[in-house]
């Protein structure tokens, strides 16, 4: 791109996991180096990720990150050079406790986590839930009680039996009035806020920086991502992205694993 070429989007939005990360939970140099021609080129560069504030926090300082991110499936906008929330969204606690006994009544027992609202919100999680081995930290509860004794962003629910497409099709048909659902990645069906969506945050924190949706291209590989998607100029999937977001996507590129942000990003920055 020529010094004088208009940008071709003023804004790059990228999910974290399974997109921008590799399996490892690193960006490749490859990767953080077509972002920095880019930022330097005048884009901005928005994380928009499913991870609360606490599981996001220190990827953004291992990427000397210090602009917004968006996190908590658009629950959250973060200030990542400040270390502070602009905003945060909860769930309500009661609307979700009626949520999940509706799924219950319909699918039969569920094991749960929650995500503890703040900077320093605890991921719960109760007897029975299957954690995806890794660094991130999580308190393992013995009474399910203490899923609900603190606000929210968002309760994590698993079926013994159902798997992710299954379980979060069955909790829309009965709860989608009361809870937002969605797939965020393998194991992981979470409800949220009643109409929230990473486009929610994705918007707030693009009208912060005086960006549209029309100058926006985005990258996702799950579910979660579809609104994103509907939202951006241009939607990128993952070669590794779920069906269901490779079906609305605008373009697919190659894996995570074989930096598909950094090929997309230097044909359009670089080339």
């Amino acid at each position: 791109m020529s010094p004088s070429a208009p940008l071709p989007y003023k804004l790059i939005a990228t999910d974290l996991d399974g997109t921008l990360l590799r399996h490892d939970e690193t960006v490749s140099e490859r990767t953080r180096q077509v972002l920095a021609a880019a930022t330097a080129a005048g884009a901005a560069h928005i994380v928009v990720t499913g991870r609360a504030v606490p599981w996001t926090r220190h990827i953004l300082d291992a990427l000397d990150y210090k602009g917004l991110a968006v996190c908590g499936q658009g629950g959250q906008v973060y200030h990542a050079g400040e270390h502070r929330l602009l905003t945060s969204v909860t769930l309500d606690r009661q609307l979700a406790g009626l949520a999940l006994a509706k799924i219950e009544a319909e699918v039969g027992p569920l094991y749960l986590a929650a995500s503890r609202d703040g900077l320093e919100g605890e991921v719960l999680v109760g007897p029975g839930y299957r954690v995806h081995e890794g660094p991130l930290p999580h308190v393992m509860l013995k009474d399910p009680g203490e899923l609900w004794v603190a606000p929210l962003n968002k309760v994590y629910i698993q079926h013994p039996d159902l798997d992710d497409d299954a379980l979060a099709l069955a909790a829309r048909q009965v709860a989608g009035d009361l809870v937002g659902v969605t797939v965020a990645g393998e194991g992981i069906v979470e409800l949220l806020p009643l109409g929230l969506t990473k486009a929610t945050g994705l918007s707030l924190a693009a009208r912060r920086l005086g960006v549209t949706a029309k100058e926006t291209v985005a990258f996702g590989d799950m579910p979660n991502d579809i609104p994103m998607f509907a939202w951006s100029a241009h939607g990128v999937a993952m070669a590794n992205a779920h069906d269901e977001l490779k079906a609305v996507a605008h373009e697919l590129t190659v894996s995570n694993e074989e930096d598909g942000v950094a090929v997309v990003l230097e044909r359009l920055y670089l080339s």
